[in-house]
């Protein structure tokens, strides 16, 4: 798996279109990581970019193609039909990855606000988790599917997984930057031979304005990461990505401007941190999320907190602690 990738969650701000440019330059520029989602809209586009960089000499074995599972398809059979699209819009014969983007089965329009909810929006309940993972447990026994990887998870929900999965996820996609590190669930990760692959390496400083709240942290701002990128002559978000792949995780940050992704690629493979600038990152750590996923909570659920099992239990429809 590469080191780096590129991301395609741009739909708010850019049309497929541009997404689809972006992902052609970036393969042009050496990146072979490629991770996407039918809820972005732009698979379609993503897949021309593909087909175009293989039919001009990109080996398939080069790439490492991710796409998911949106919240509205986890019924098994809507799972693989879901999988089946991607597929065909991305002109693959098979995904290197697949995640379960997030676990809560819900509906809502692209581009909910904070404040909406889904009446018929459900808690994690391990069960239908379950049967979901199956269908694409499924998928990988076809050929269809390179590995399984979990996505917005949390340490008790990937325990029971990894308790009652034939197919282990061996990818976890989370939140990660340096002013938000989960020290608890990276760690859990790495010791259960899970790679952790971060979005929002930078801090997400282009995100949605429904994500953002006030008093939010801002990565490129931390006097931390300043100081080292002072030290080294480059951008605080290159800092971001040097410190992503010093600690062990595969950062997939999105841009369309050329000279953006190409001084993100070049960030990972140059002039890496010291031992000393990576132990000083630790400290900037908030634990503040920027992604909290409001939109996702169900009738009765009491904060978005509820979402990541804050005291180390699941919330659910039995009460507390109860998948």
């Amino acid at each position: 798996m590469p080191g780096i990738g590129v991301g395609t969650f741009g739909s708010d701000r850019y049309g497929p279109r541009e997404v689809g440019r972006a992902v052609a330059g970036a393969l042009a520029a050496g990146y072979r990581l490629v991770d996407c989602a039918p809820v972005h809209g732009n698979e379609a586009e993503v897949g021309r970019a593909l087909a175009a960089a293989t039919a001009g000499g990109l080996q398939r074995e080069q790439l490492f193609v991710m796409s998911k599972v949106w919240n509205g398809a986890h019924e098994p059979e809507a799972a693989v039909a879901s999988v089946r699209t991607s597929l065909r819009d991305l002109r693959l014969e098979h995904l290197d990855a697949v995640f379960v983007h997030w676990p809560f089965p819900n509906h809502h329009p692209p581009g909910a606000g904070t404040d909406d909810r889904d009446p018929a929006a459900r808690p994690y309940e391990h069960d239908a988790h379950l049967r979901l993972w199956r269908a694409l447990e499924d998928l990988v026994d076809q050929g269809l599917v390179r590995h399984l990887g979990t996505s917005n998870t949390t340490v008790p929900k990937l325990e029971l997984l990894l308790r009652d999965a034939r197919i282990a996820p061996q990818l976890n996609e989370m939140e990660l930057h340096p002013c938000f590190q989960q020290p608890e669930l990276f760690r859990y990760c790495l010791e259960h031979g899970i790679q952790p692959v971060g979005y929002s390496p930078l801090g997400s400083p282009s995100r949605p304005e429904r994500d953002r709240t006030p008093g939010d942290v801002v990565d490129t701002e931390d006097p931390v990461v300043r100081a080292i990128a002072e030290a080294h002559g480059v951008h605080p978000a290159l800092v971001c990505l040097k410190w992503a792949v010093a600690r062990g995780q595969v950062p997939i940050p999105f841009s369309v401007k050329p000279d953006q992704f190409t001084a993100n690629l070049r960030a990972v493979s140059e002039d890496p941190l010291t031992p000393a600038e990576v132990e000083a990152l630790r400290f900037a750590d908030r634990g503040e999320r920027l992604i909290k996923g409001q939109v996702f909570l169900w009738p009765g659920a009491s904060s978005w907190q509820d979402l990541w099992d804050v005291d180390g239990t699941i919330p659910g429809r039995d009460g507390p602690g109860r998948p």
